[in-house]
């Protein structure tokens, strides 16, 4: 129903820098602060990805250079000991890495870095051979988007699909991306269905909804004179009398 949304292809850096198994300490420190990221990938001689080495990766050699820590920390950390005494890529990496595909949702990559609790995830084709980098504000590009744009996307793909015979006609706004829907449906069932699908929308940021059902009628009082019973019938009332013709 919605647009096609946007994929990781959409919005991925194509130029990657990354290191090879036997690339020595400093020359990945410089490399990182030559390209400004805070991680690079580890790929073979196809160039399929094998790690990920970040600055996490990097400083317990700077943090235990002083000195050897106590037997607990020791027991507690020694995977970061690991990586104290390393002196390339492929000792220092952070293997199998987390990585994406280029035809992932941009919901389903900030899922994976999520999970991995990484900044930046390798995109790698069906082979896992490197295509790309995606980082988080890749991912937040989205919400960059033109508010009229996603104001015409709400109208087109939720609004007429939902409401094609709205009671009244349906206003949609957006500012800095927070969608406002007012006006009377004949059906307010399905008013949360029509918000989930607006949030649902790339560059949404929140949805005030305030959609509102049919007016109602108000109830005469059977008592008061001209009303009509129940049924909308009149013909409990008298017939007009000839003097009244």
């Amino acid at each position: 129903m919605h647009g096609t949304p946007h994929t990781v292809a959409d919005v991925m850096t194509r130029t990657v820098v990354a290191l090879v198994r036997d690339t020595v300490f400093k020359d990945i420190v410089k490399a990182m602060g030559r390209w400004h990221v805070s991680a690079l990938p580890v790929v073979d001689g196809d160039h399929r990805v094998l790690g990920v080495v970040s600055e996490a990766d990097l400083l317990p050699k700077e943090e235990f250079r002083e000195g050897d820590p106590d037997r607990y920390a020791r027991l507690r950390r020694l995977s970061d000991l690991s990586k104290a005494g390393a002196r390339t890529a492929e000792d220092l990496m952070t293997a199998p890495a987390v990585t994406v595909r280029a035809d992932a949702t941009l919901a389903q990559a900030a899922r994976a870095m999520a999970r991995g609790k990484v900044k930046r995830l390798p995109v790698v084709d069906a082979d896992g051979v490197l295509e790309g980098i995606v980082s988080r504000s890749d991912l937040l590009k989205v919400f960059l988007r033109d508010d009229e744009d996603i104001a015409g996307e709400v109208r087109d793909q939720v609004v007429a699909f939902l409401f094609p015979d709205p009671v009244e006609p349906i206003r949609v706004t957006v500012r800095d991306g927070v969608v406002a829907l007012t006006g009377r449906v004949r059906d307010t069932s399905i008013v949360p269905v029509a918000a989930r699908l607006v949030r649902a929308v790339e560059g949404v940021v929140d949805v005030d909804c305030a959609l509102l059902g049919p007016p109602r009628r108000p109830d005469l009082d059977p008592d008061l004179p001209g009303a009509t019973p129940a049924g909308g019938a009149d013909r409990d009332l008298p017939a007009p009398s000839d003097s009244h013709r």
